[in-house]
């Protein structure tokens, strides 16, 4: 059952300062129930401070946040009742199998979900009695979402969940979060994969020297940051990029010549163009703008990767 708050997390003119450096600065942004909400944001940025503060393991220097409609600076104990976290460096018991270890979690709470119930969501139930060091990484990350679900929380963190998986692991934790928001949870989702964020989330913010720079929808981020959809002119090397010069943008990577196309009669003009000069070239790849293009233009002036 839902709080009588109308959003899962409300933040406004939160603050936090380590001294003289201002890490979080004047950031509001409402995240509503039932969501994925994306965190990104370069190293350094602001974001797991914001994530620790919401979390109450640190205290905001100014500023309010509630969560499910409490107060982080005086209901830090409902408020730990009613979320789940998956931190980014997750691990537990390695002689305990995966039942074991929910049962020991289990134990922390008044309340708390079925053990087989939690095993059978997280899609665990043939690596029941499995010793925890003995579980691949993707099956490992399985088991900490589960432990973040033992309360039975409305909100889930979970930080940097699939850090280090291969492909598939990786999507089959993917799965397990769509799930959560399916079953009417929230999850706050931050993470360095760009494809993941684009892929899972109903709602991105991006934060950057302790500011959000933009939150929206993917869709709608990628449509008002200025993003175009690019012609890759693949091994056209210079004669293409002669040829193709006359539009504003273009670039020549190596032997690929990069095309911004600001409506759809550039694509048949371009082609026309090389086929009449007969520059010879491998391929044409459209380039769609991504999630990751947003990023990195609205992050350009700080770079040094993400976390």
């Amino acid at each position: 059952m839902k709080d009588k708050s109308a959003w899962a997390i409300e933040i406004s003119e939160l603050v936090k300062e380590y001294g003289s450096i201002r890490a979080v600065d004047h950031i509001s942004f409402k995240i509503p129930f039932g969501v994925i909400f994306a965190f990104l944001g370069p190293n350094g940025a602001g974001k797991t401070t914001t994530v620790e503060m919401l979390e109450c393991l640190r205290t905001p220097s100014s500023g309010t946040a509630s969560v499910l409609g409490l107060n982080i600076a005086k209901d830090q104990n409902e408020i730990r009742k009613r979320i789940g976290v998956l931190p980014q460096e997750f691990n537990t018991f390695d002689r305990l199998t995966v039942r074991e270890s929910l049962k020991y979690y289990a134990m922390m709470y008044e309340k708390a979900r079925d053990v087989d119930e939690l095993i059978s969501s997280v899609d665990l139930v043939d690596k029941a009695n499995t010793q925890y060091k003995n579980l691949s990484g993707g099956l490992k990350q399985r088991v900490g979402v589960a432990i973040a679900l033992v309360n039975d929380p409305q909100i889930v963190f979970l930080d940097e969940p699939t850090e280090g998986l291969d492909p598939k692991a990786r999507r089959g934790v993917w799965e397990i979060i769509t799930k959560l928001r399916d079953e009417g949870k929230t999850v706050f989702l931050t993470t360095h994969y760009m494809e993941e964020a684009e892929t899972l989330a109903d709602i991105v913010a991006i934060i950057l020297d302790g500011k959000i720079r933009a939150m929206d929808t993917t869709t709608n981020l990628i449509n008002n940051h200025g993003c175009q959809t690019k012609l890759v002119v693949h091994g056209g090397g210079a004669g293409a990029f002669e040829a193709l010069r006359r539009w504003r943008g273009t670039e020549l990577s190596d032997s690929d010549v990069i095309v911004p196309l600001r409506d759809k009669k550039d694509l048949t003009k371009i082609v026309d163009l090389l086929d009449q000069r007969q520059i010879a070239f491998d391929e044409l790849e459209m380039k769609k703008p991504s999630l990751e293009d947003v990023f990195l233009d609205l992050t350009a002036t700080n770079w040094e990767g993400v976390s």
